[in-house]
């Protein structure tokens, strides 16, 4: 890996990561339907310049159908999910559940295409149960029922992620620029008509306005377009690496612009669930390292 595609890497977790922060802005003011509804379209009109600027077409005719089912498990829904979450919770664990995602593909890949589970993955599996149960205090009887249900719906989020990423492996090839952009509008088509019965809570801050743009144009938008470029550069194994840096970055953008505590637990909590996401990705950082100096 280059350096030039090492800073990108790091930019993209970076950007991801803060995305959780927007939502803890927003969701409380915009609420999460209205929030994600204007965070998709945004995104897609920002990707719909870059496919008019770049001449990339984008067949939904043929693809019309592979795009809705994507456009539902692997953004509005999932986004939706989180933004509840983001009701209640810190941006910090926002991030770290979203970190699960690789533990429920491999989970729903061994459910639905019978992929054989094995010793390395079971562990996987294990400690990230261990970490989110560090995370919620390991009974959650200190937890309110709205927290332990917005943690449910965090998870559930990364579930949905998980069966987005099985389902894609078994869909029709579709050219990845054309997989986000594609999805995304239609993303738009699934939430729009609900908009209208989820009004915003209160009216629209200034902040919460600024979380809106940047959640729409920077977290979707650009990131898409970044990550497609790491993509080209790099291959989709290494850039998916990137997930192992968002809960860093989600960790210490709500510490320095919300104050959120750093504490024992979500540090240990994290740690656990990230060395059962490489467990069951077989991600190595020594790998990337190697690829990095032979890049140089």
């Amino acid at each position: 890996m280059s350096l030039s595609s090492l800073v990108k890497l790091i930019a993209l977790a970076a950007i991801w990561g803060s995305s959780f922060l927007f939502m803890r802005i927003a969701a409380p003011v915009l609420g999460p339907v209205v929030l994600i509804t204007l965070r998709v379209l945004l995104g897609a009109l920002f990707l719909l310049v870059l496919a008019v600027i770049q001449k990339k077409g984008l067949d939904v005719r043929a693809h019309w159908k592979h795009l809705l089912i994507l456009g539902l498990l692997n953004t509005a829904l999932p986004f939706t999910l989180f933004a509840f979450a983001a009701e209640t919770l810190p941006a910090s664990l926002l991030s770290i559940l979203n970190a699960t995602t690789p533990i429920w593909g491999a989970l729903v890949s061994a459910l639905w295409l019978r992929t054989p589970f094995t010793l390395k993955s079971a562990a996987g599996l294990l400690l990230g149960i261990a970490g989110v149960a560090i995370l919620v205090g390991i009974d959650g009887t200190a937890m309110s029922a709205t927290t332990i249900i917005a943690i449910v719906a965090g998870l559930a989020a990364g579930l949905c992620y998980g069966i987005a990423s099985v389902y894609a492996k078994q869909a029709r090839s579709v050219e990845p620029f054309a997989n986000a952009h594609g999805s995304l509008w239609a993303a738009v088509l699934w939430m729009a008509p609900a908009a209208p019965f989820f009004p915003p809570v209160a009216a629209p801050t200034i902040m919460a306005v600024v979380a809106v743009l940047a959640l729409g144009i920077l977290c979707s938008g650009v990131a898409y377009s970044l990550y497609f470029k790491l993509i080209e550069e790099i291959g989709a194994a290494p850039a998916l690496s990137v997930g192992f840096l968002i809960p860093v970055f989600g960790v210490l953008w709500g510490h320095l612009v919300l104050n959120e505590p750093v504490t024992v637990r979500t540090l240990a909590g994290g740690l656990v669930v990230l060395v059962g996401t490489a467990l069951i990705t077989g991600f190595n950082p020594m790998i990337l390292m190697r690829r990095k100096a032979t890049a140089v």
